[in-house]
C-alpha cells in the first residue's frame, strides 16, 4: 500500500547524460588551460573527499547504532520483521541506481535481503511538495533467482554483488565492506531459505 502511494506521489524529471555533460562543460575550463599541477591536485582532492566521506559514513552508522541500541534494532526500525526472523549480517555498501550510487546498509536476514539508504532522498509530489524518504529495497530470499560476484575488469579491486530476482530485476551492490564475508553470508542465507 505504501509503495503504491509513493508511486502516485513521486514525479521525476529525466535528464540524459548529454544534457548534463554540456551544461557542466560551460563552467569548466578547456583542456588547453589546464596544467599538470591542477590535474594532480584534483586527483588528490577526489581521494580526500572519498576518505572523508567514508569516515563520515562510519561515524553516522556508529552514532545511529548507539542511539537506537544495536544493529538489530536499527533493522527493526527500517523493516518489518517476521516471527523467527534473525539478522545474519549488516554491511555498508552502495546500491547502484539510475541516478547514481546510493550509500546505505545491506541487511542479510534469514527471510530477506534488504537495503536502506543512509540519508533520506528528496522526492516531489504531483502538487510540488518535497518529501524526504529513505530509499529502501527488501527482497525475499525465496524470490532470488541468482547471486553473482563480479569485478571491474580494468580495476579488479572494485567488486560487485549482483542479485537477480525471479521477475528479472537486477540489484547491484558495490563498495561492500568485508566483501567476501558478506557474499558468503548471502549465499548461506539463500541456500537455507
Amino acid at each position: 500500500m505504501q509503495t503504491s502511494l509513493l508511486r502516485e506521489l513521486v514525479v521525476g524529471t529525466p535528464v540524459t547524460h548529454g544534457q548534463l555533460q554540456t551544461s557542466v562543460n560551460r563552467y569548466l575550463p578547456g583542456p588547453a588551460t589546464q596544467c599538470q599541477y591542477s590535474t594532480a591536485t584534483s586527483k588528490k582532492m577526489r581521494l580526500r573527499t572519498n576518505i572523508s566521506e567514508t569516515v563520515k559514513r562510519k561515524l553516522s552508522l556508529g552514532a545511529r547504532i548507539l542511539r537506537v541500541g544495536g544493529v538489530e534494532k536499527v533493522y527493526k526500525q527500517f523493516f518489518s520483521v517476521g516471527e523467527g526472523e534473525r539478522l545474519l549480517k549488516v554491511s555498508q555498501c552502495y546500491l547502484s541506481t539510475t541516478s547514481g550510487p546510493l550509500a546505505g546498509f545491506l541487511f542479510i536476514s534469514t527471510d530477506k535481503v534488504a537495503f536502506c539508504s543512509e540519508r533520506s532522498v528528496k522526492v516531489f509530489t504531483q502538487k510540488g511538495h518535497m518529501l524526504r524518504i529513505r530509499y529502501k529495497v527488501a527482497i525475499p530470499l525465496k524470490k532470488i533467482k541468482s547471486v553473482n560476484q563480479t569485478e571491474n575488469i580494468q580495476k579488479p579491486t572494485q567488486k560487485y554483488i549482483k542479485i537477480v530476482t525471479e521477475d528479472n530485476f537486477d540489484f547491484w551492490f558495490m563498495g561492500v565492506l568485508k566483501y567476501q564475508k558478506t557474499f558468503q553470508y548471502l549465499q548461506q542465507a539463500i541456500s537455507q531459505a
